[in-house]
């Protein structure tokens, strides 16, 4: 009988293996059987051990690797800031050091225990360490890309107005899954909130699009959160909320789709029309808070009302409603328009930086794509 064995013991000796007696070999196999057991338990603590450190230095990279959404207010501490006010601050709904450039110091002063000293040197450690790096989500179409600059920006309001089926909503359905693109694939690698005002989100329109991209159509709808809005009042809480999930995920898309339709409803005839303009500038002002402490990109789709004075040489006068409150709330203006079939004309109605220009693209199964000539 041949025994072979993997580790031996470096104090073993057996000078004359023929000459013992079989219970001597049984004590020798027990002794030969108990050094490799030993042997093997410390090579596999051994190797357990690497292939954890290895794990957490894979971790480690990607947290390093990952590109933060936003500075936590937690890093004030680094600064030489209190744990204690920093706590304070989160209590009164700052979550972030961006949100907290977004308030007055008479505002944080009012905070219970935040003198005006330690306001000051608060907002000098925060202006150290903000800092915000534009982001740009792709449309699915590289015309349409091009139109923009590159995509949809992060940190601003870009507004889409148009008539029914001009495919405003599509856009809005194709961001949901390109928004959790990789950013090396011109995607926003984060979560998308999702504001419904008029029922048009489909959760099974996401699925086509999702399968365009090379996605898991669940993974892509696990990281959509969606609430339906039913009154003006009830839009504007749930962006209360939002602020709350975004400092603790990280979000790159804020969809409202419509922004004016509950307004519209709640607030008639010219009675109202000052209140109404006065809630819609508080709720765009809350929007565009959130687009800078967060550095997500903000969608919202418009609706379009008849202008009797848009002039004789227009065949079909229409200017986006909300008025002059909307257009300035909002960064970019995109007018949409009908085309030949499923194509639709994207024409850049109003933004800083881009040139009045025009791209056509279409809706397909997969979302918004390219025009096919």
């Amino acid at each position: 009988i041949i025994f072979k064995f993997s580790v031996l013991p470096e104090n073993f000796e057996c000078s004359e293996p023929l000459s013992l007696s079989v219970s001597d070999y049984q004590e020798c196999f027990r002794k030969l059987r108990e050094a490799e057991t030993s042997e093997i338990v410390k090579m596999i603590a051994s190797l357990k051990a690497e292939e954890m450190n290895q794990l957490q230095l894979v971790e480690r990279e990607e947290i390093d690797d990952e590109e933060e959404l936003f500075e936590a207010i937690d890093k004030l501490i680094s600064q030489g800031i209190n744990s204690g006010d920093v706590k304070k601050l989160q209590d009164a709904g700052i979550y972030t050091c961006n949100g907290l450039m977004m308030h007055t110091k008479k505002h944080l002063t009012g905070i219970k225990g935040l003198s005006e000293a330690k306001v000051d040197k608060i907002c000098e450690a925060a202006e150290k360490i903000v800092r915000k790096a534009v982001i740009r989500i792709t449309t699915g179409s590289q015309a349409l890309d091009e139109l923009l600059g590159g995509g949809v920006e992060t940190s601003c309001i870009t507004e889409a107005f148009g008539e029914f089926r001009s495919g405003k909503t599509q856009l809005a359905h194709t961001l949901c899954v390109s928004t959790q693109l990789p950013t090396n694939m011109n995607g926003g690698n984060g979560k998308v909130a999702y504001i419904d005002t008029e029922g048009t989100f489909r959760p099974d329109r996401i699925v086509p699009i999702a399968e365009r991209f090379g996605m898991d159509p669940g993974a892509v709808l696990d990281n959509i959160i969606y609430a339906r809005a039913y009154t003006y009042e009830h839009q504007y809480n749930l962006l209360l909320g939002l602020a709350a999930k975004m400092s603790e995920e990280p979000f790159r898309l804020l969809v409202v789709d419509s922004v004016i339709a509950l307004f519209r409803v709640d607030f008639t005839g010219r009675g109202e029309l000052a209140d109404r303009q006065q809630k819609l500038a508080q709720m765009l002002s809350r929007m565009t808070k959130i687009a800078e402490e967060f550095n997500v990109a903000v969608y919202m789709t418009n609706q379009v009302i008849a202008d009797p004075g848009g002039g004789v040489f227009i065949s079909d006068p229409k200017k986006p409603a909300g008025g002059h409150v909307l257009a300035h709330a909002a960064t970019i203006r995109l007018m949409f328009r009908k085309g030949k079939g499923e194509q639709r004309v994207c024409k850049v109605f109003d933004a800083p930086n881009l040139p009045e220009a025009e791209a056509v693209f279409q809706i397909t199964p997969g979302g918004i794509a390219d025009a096919k000539d």
